[in-house]
């Protein structure tokens, strides 16, 4: 089962690599890991997506609250919450398939942020489900580069 786990932490160094050495030393993979200051900036907020039942969710918190440097851990599932992502995705284009492009980006609601000859670098945000559905509908293009920024989260209360 995925899970969102977000822990504040304290903004020094050392602190994202203590806690990623926790996850390696234990054998957990992170599939996202997502970290920035918050509107304190002696805190940062880091956002982990992590696989596994709920035994290997509760070893993960345990383990991250043991940190001096961890002020506050929260898992997202059972608590509403939003979650986001947001992709810059460069894709081939030529003057054949330039409106065809520009019509799935519009339906995604995503933008592009530059154009150049023969690519577009398109933006967009949402869910990992909404990115990664717009990553197969350009993939025929051809893209040229991908990057993710991987997914925050926030609770709704």
């Amino acid at each position: 089962m995925r899970h969102t786990v977000s822990a504040l932490v304290e903004n020094k160094s050392g602190v994202l690599a203590r806690i990623s050495t926790l996850f390696a030393a234990r054998g957990y993979n992170i599939d996202s890991l997502s970290v920035g200051e918050t509107e304190d900036p002696t805190v940062s907020r880091m956002t982990i997506v992590v696989n596994g039942d709920e035994h290997i969710l509760e070893q993960i918190e345990k383990q991250l609250n043991k940190l001096i440097d961890v002020i506050k851990v929260s898992e997202y599932s059972s608590i509403p919450h939003i979650e986001r992502d947001l992709a810059l995705i460069k894709v081939k284009v030529d003057k054949t398939n330039r409106s065809e492009l520009l019509e799935i980006v519009d339906i995604f609601r995503a933008k592009i942020v530059d154009v150049s000859t023969n690519s577009v670098i398109i933006e967009v945000t949402g869910d990992e489900e909404k990115i990664q559905a717009l990553i197969e509908l350009v993939r025929p293009f051809g893209i040229k580069e991908l990057a993710r920024t991987g997914v925050i989260a926030m609770a709704r209360k």
